[in-house]
């Protein structure tokens, strides 16, 4: 990663600057700390709980956004899967702390860069107190948290990393799932758009009596994940000569992951400028279709594919039925996305309030 990714995003000495053996050594861990089906099942009721939470507030007369929502629901939900104390205002805080890193980390001339560097080094230090006080016995997370397993990780050669770096992949551990408000932004666009998709996904749920697994919110959140430029792009150095489609790339060449153009590549979709979540219906593994890569492609032990991949889908799914209530409204106002940011977004994260029942139809 380049520098400047390196040192707000990722962090220093994460497992994004580690190559070969090294590298998927390291990798193991964020597999078995996020990627089993039993991890991502211990955090789908920390999800529909805290977004009954938002439902509640919007209801209660709140005005705030569907991303700042967001926010705050992911950061209190990972970080009580991950193993984190605190209370929900210390988390949300740290939470939009994480966020602002994800939006700033892109605009390296801007004054939101700064702040994104300011917010790295007290996360860092943040994280490393955590993972001290794991290993001194003062907090005792549970076995199969992100906590307990980064404080207790040792690497290739057996030795504990240094509690900084150990941090910094606690860090990464649980901010993907943050940074999946900006997913939920263009999830509230995409249902404002939409309302046909937007009733569908309500009566799922009202039929189901939950907001997770409904297979349409599902497909609904698959194709936001094809649709959105929010992460359009990935880069790396070549570690070896590469021959590809007849161009010879040197080793040290940059390599760029072209994310959302595969994701709309004609070659391999039908119709691919079309939002259409019924082009997802019946695909029960997503991982085999090849030309899908919004969190990277291949094998997630070997591959480029993010570990946290499974906990994005099911907490962007849960906040599409959230959103979808019928006693909520997305305004229309500030959904307009400027694709010339990195990262990018609906520019007011999609405004949504109650729905005034003076209104309403009383058919309905």
């Amino acid at each position: 990663m380049p520098s400047i990714v390196q040192e707000t995003l990722f962090g220093h000495g994460s497992v994004h600057s580690l190559d070969g053996e090294e590298h998927r050594h390291r990798k193991a861990a964020f597999v078995d700390a996020a990627y089993d089906d039993a991890q991502v099942a211990r955090l789908v009721p920390l999800l529909e709980r805290e977004w009954q939470n938002e439902l509640d507030d919007w209801i209660s007369g709140g005005r705030r956004s569907a991303y700042v929502a967001a926010v705050g629901a992911f950061g209190r939900s990972i970080m009580r899967w991950a193993g984190l104390p605190g209370t929900p205002d210390a988390q949300t805080r740290w939470a939009r702390r994480l966020a602002q890193i994800v939006d700033g980390f892109g605009a390296p001339y801007s004054p939101a860069f700064p702040l994104a560097m300011v917010n790295r080094w007290w996360s860092d230090q943040h994280a490393k107190n955590l993972i001290d006080a794991t290993r001194s016995g003062r907090l005792a997370p549970a076995a199969d948290t992100a906590l307990a397993i980064w404080a207790s990780h040792r690497d290739a050669r057996g030795e504990l990393l240094p509690s900084r770096v150990a941090g910094v992949e606690l860090q990464n551990t649980m901010r993907p799932m943050i940074a999946v408000a900006r997913f939920v932004a263009f999830a509230a666009k995409a249902l404002h758009d939409h309302p046909v998709w937007r009733d569908q996904i309500a009566e799922e749920a009202s039929e189901r009596g939950t907001w997770a697994e409904g297979q349409i919110a599902t497909m609904f959140a698959q194709e936001i994940r094809r649709t959105a430029p929010f992460v359009p792009m990935l880069p790396a150095w070549a570690i070896q000569d590469v021959d590809l489609d007849g161009r010879t790339l040197p080793r040290g060449g940059r390599v760029v992951l072209d994310i959302f153009g595969t994701n709309l590549d004609d070659r391999s979709w039908t119709n691919p400028a079309a939002f259409d979540p019924d082009r997802f219906r019946g695909v029960d593994d997503y991982e085999t279709l090849t030309a899908f890569i919004p969190h990277g492609g291949g094998d997630v032990r070997t591959g480029h594919r993010c570990p946290g991949e499974k906990l994005a889908i099911a907490g962007l799914a849960i906040a599409i039925a959230a959103l979808s209530d019928p006693r909520l409204s997305i305004e229309n106002s500030g959904l307009t996305v400027n694709r010339r940011r990195l990262p990018t977004m609906p520019r007011s994260g999609g405004r949504i309030r109650a729905v005034d029942s003076r209104s309403r139809c009383p058919f309905h």
